[in-house]
């Protein structure tokens, strides 16, 4: 089952449930999923799915820094309410040790003097779909910063 037929049979879930906050973010990602299927005018992969819902999930994140500095509270819990919903869809996240362990692997491959964005490079199609792209380049430059002090 793809991401957009789980979005669809969730929505019908919500539907019956009269769950309104689930509803409109569920049908939010679907739009998002369409805008990209008739953009593209092939199918989306699964890869490309997941893309279109961590650009949603971003968004979110940039909401709830926003809503925050502007002292909304009630927005930014409404958006965070949100992102929660959207993360059910990807697949489970590494968490900060895991992540590290996998970064240190692919840098330690590297020959000495990479860049960053060689790093990154290496780093982002094995670990994109498990971990935040911050995440990841923070990681990244622990990893690099810890090899040259070396």
């Amino acid at each position: 089952m793809t991401i957009a037929d789980r979005l669809s049979s969730d929505l019908k879930m919500a539907m019956k449930a009269r769950d309104a906050e689930r509803m409109a973010t569920l049908r939010i990602a679907i739009s998002a999923l369409n805008y990209r299927r008739i953009e593209r005018t092939v199918d989306l992969s699964e890869s490309e799915q997941l893309e279109v819902l961590r650009k949603q999930i971003k968004q979110r994140d940039d909401s709830i820094a926003e809503y925050r500095r502007g002292k909304r509270d009630d927005l930014a819990d409404k958006e965070a309410r949100e992102r929660a919903i959207l993360l059910e869809y990807l697949p489970e996240q590494m968490d900060d040790r895991q992540l590290r362990l996998h970064v240190d692997a692919i840098v330690a491959e590297l020959p000495s003097g990479a860049s960053v964005g060689d790093a990154m490079k290496a780093a982002m199609p094995a670990l994109k779909d498990r971990a935040a792209g911050k995440a990841i380049g923070e990681a990244v430059r622990d990893a690099l910063a810890a090899r040259s002090a070396k």
